[in-house]
């Protein structure tokens, strides 16, 4: 990995955090630095290791960084760093953690100045609890990182970006931000629609009788609702699109069911029973 001596990490809460944790166990000889609008949160990262100093000052934090983490919720990314790149050193290479990637990607893909570079990152990891002192430094381990550089991005960029994230203990993938939309859509994005649907549709009379089946489908919708409803807006058109796919298999499901078709029923249940089973634990 290119020389790096110092990160900032611009908004340090779960994800951020992670990144702090992981970096300080990791590789001690470079200084995490963390940036945050509230100072109380930014007492919570140092507290828990995951950063080395904090600051709400966004200019003072990001210079003298050679990477720069945007860790901020997907509807203010593109602004933040449009902030950062005046203020960030010369040959700066700036990543985010967002969870969609056509819209920052697109409109961040132009000339930033001398000081910045972006290419979109998404880290496939998480928890639906929120905060620094939920930060977990082998967060990444194992799981998956999504890279969407574009025909503009340099390859020592790529490779240095690629770097990081295995130092992290993750594994890279490259992709184009629309790709990567439309996948996460189906992945990520429309099971947590549907887990929030089920929630809303079980009566509150029933709650005595919840057992794991309810739990583990639904863990994911008591996640943050501003933050996910940000991250449905800006992938609207590959949720819908992949809502659809979900609805025609409702639909069979619902028929089978109506006719009281075993035969059909037991067919569209193994296979998805034959497609979970690949996937694994």
């Amino acid at each position: 990995m290119k020389r790096i001596k110092r990160v900032t990490i611009v908004g340090v809460g779960l994800i951020g955090g992670s990144i702090g944790l992981a970096l300080r166990r990791r590789r001690k000889s470079i200084e995490v630095v963390g940036v945050g609008r509230r100072t109380a949160s930014l007492r919570k990262a140092k507290r828990v290791g995951a950063v080395d100093q904090t600051t709400t000052d966004l200019a003072k934090g990001v210079g003298g960084s050679q990477l720069i983490v945007v860790c901020t919720p997907v509807d203010t990314i593109v602004e933040t760093v449009r902030r950062i790149a005046p203020h960030a050193t010369p040959g700066t290479l700036i990543t985010d953690a967002g969870s969609t990637k056509a819209e920052i990607v697109s409109a961040l893909d132009q000339d930033l100045g001398p000081g910045a570079r972006f290419i979109g990152s998404h880290p496939l990891a998480g928890h639906h609890r929120a905060g620094p002192e939920h930060a977990q430094s082998d967060l990444f381990g194992g799981r998956t990182v999504v890279i969407t550089p574009t025909r503009r991005s340099q390859a020592q960029d790529v490779q240095q970006l690629c770097d990081f994230w295995s130092l992290l203990g993750a594994q890279t993938v490259k992709m184009t931000a629309v790709e990567h939309d439309r996948a996460v859509a189906a992945t990520s994005h429309v099971p947590h629609l549907l887990a929030s649907a089920l929630v809303a549709a079980m009566p509150e009379e029933y709650r005595a009788l919840i057992s794991t089946g309810w739990l583990d489908t639904t863990r994911i919708a008591a996640a943050d609702p501003a933050l996910w409803t940000h991250i449905f807006l800006s992938n609207r058109k590959s949720v819908l699109s992949n809502l659809k796919h979900v609805e025609a298999n409702i639909a069979r499901l619902r028929l089978a069911l109506e006719r009281g078709r075993t035969d059909q029923l037991e067919t569209l249940l193994t296979k998805a029973k034959r497609s979970r089973d690949a996937v694994g634990s």
